[in-house]
């Protein structure tokens, strides 16, 4: 592990790290000269307690110090707000410091909307939409205080574009997409800086996909070629000085392409001196806008190419 880096003196909490993505990205970070907070609850990919135990966290802290970095596992769950305050707390304790705060960790209960439990709306919305502004409210303090920090939050094509039978799950990722403006909008005073991943790979969630049909299946096998280390130097860049200026953005990453994604704004506008009635809209304004809808699209529509 190199004692330079682009991280080098920074302290980084990754959380859902024991696997997949986080997993990478910790490693990555790791060896880039960043101390590293290692959170994993250990759970099942839909949150359940007690099917994993908790050494995915504490087998990547042991990977790290094998190479030479130093890092600490932490088990606590984004979804419990002192769990959060615990990791921000644990860094601050154990490394002197905060610099990076990867809002990585979640979980997937996937079902068609109107068979979408109110239990499992809630157990995504708390893990992902919850967790990401848990983490992030106790460590704005301490970016406010250094006037420094950074946050890279997760979030996913399927609220950005599209998916069948993710309604929490996309609920929620989109909502992370507000929560990260905000905050760059708010904290950038502090030299506070936020920005979203959408990333594109293989990992134990993406596993629980069901696949119902031979389309699908082959869907699923091009997913698998897109490995979670791909993911990490983006995440690493944006947590680096070298990103200083970087904030509010969503990046999307699928395999070796990286991509600037867009934001809303407008794209077609009627008006009328006289204003608007319900006919009128009806009769005039929709049809004028037909044109320039969106259709019904998934993420497998608008990515429809190869993975490069």
């Amino acid at each position: 592990m190199a004692d330079e880096g682009m991280l080098a003196g920074k302290v980084v909490i990754v959380t859902g790290a024991g696997r997949g993505i986080g997993r990478d990205m910790a490693l990555m970070m790791a060896a880039e000269g960043a101390k590293v907070v290692v959170n994993d609850y250990g759970g099942s990919p839909d949150g359940e307690d007690g099917s994993d135990d908790k050494g995915p966290a504490a087998d990547v802290v042991r990977e790290i110090k094998a190479a030479g970095g130093d890092a600490a596992a932490n088990f606590g769950s984004v979804s419990n707000k002192n769990d959060a305050k615990g990791m921000i707390e644990q860094a601050r304790d154990t490394f002197g410091r905060l610099d990076c705060v990867i809002n990585n960790a979640g979980i997937l209960r996937d079902v068609i909307f109107h068979k979408l439990s109110i239990e499992d709306w809630h157990a995504v919305i708390d893990v992902h939409l919850h967790g990401s502004f848990y983490t992030s409210h106790f460590a704005a303090p301490i970016f406010r205080e250094q006037e420094s920090g950074c946050f890279v939050h997760f979030t996913s094509t399927s609220g950005l574009v599209g998916n069948f039978g993710q309604a929490n799950y996309a609920a929620a990722k989109l909502g992370i997409v507000g929560l990260s403006k905000s905050i760059a909008l708010d904290m950038s005073r502090y030299n506070v800086r936020s920005n979203c991943i959408s990333p594109f790979a293989w990992s134990r969630l993406i596993g629980t996909i069901p696949i119902n049909d031979e389309a699908q299946a082959k869907r699923v096998e091009k997913i698998k070629q897109m490995t979670p280390g791909k993911i990490a130097p983006l995440a690493t860049a944006l947590c680096s000085d070298a990103a200083k200026d970087v904030t509010g953005q969503i990046f999307g990453v699928r395999m070796n392409e990286i991509y600037l994604m867009s934001q809303s704004r407008p794209i077609r506008a009627v008006h009328t001196s006289d204003g608007w009635t319900p006919q009128s809209v009806a009769e005039t304004a929709l049809p004028a806008m037909k044109g320039s809808f969106y259709p019904l699209d998934r993420s497998s529509d608008v990515f429809s190419w190869d993975p490069i």
